[in-house]
């Protein structure tokens, strides 16, 4: 049986996520530019919806592309 994932912005005690932060969100996007599941980067369910509302945001901002080519 695997070890659980402790989620990384819990275990820092991390309430906001700064839309601004370009460097931390392209840590949750993949190579194609697509947010990565849950599962695969053991972020929580309510850190996961701030996160990829925050990669949202950065792209409408155009911090962020929508598609990486």
């Amino acid at each position: 049986m695997k070890a659980h994932k402790v989620c990384p912005f819990c275990s820092s005690s991390v309430k906001e996520i700064n839309y601004k932060d370009t460097d931390l969100l392209r840590r949750y996007v993949s190579s194609f530019g697509k947010i990565v599941a849950r599962k695969r980067s053991g972020v929580c369910m309510w850190h996961q919806r701030k996160l990829s509302q925050a990669i949202k945001r950065a792209r409408l901002m155009a911090l962020l592309p929508f598609v990486v080519r």
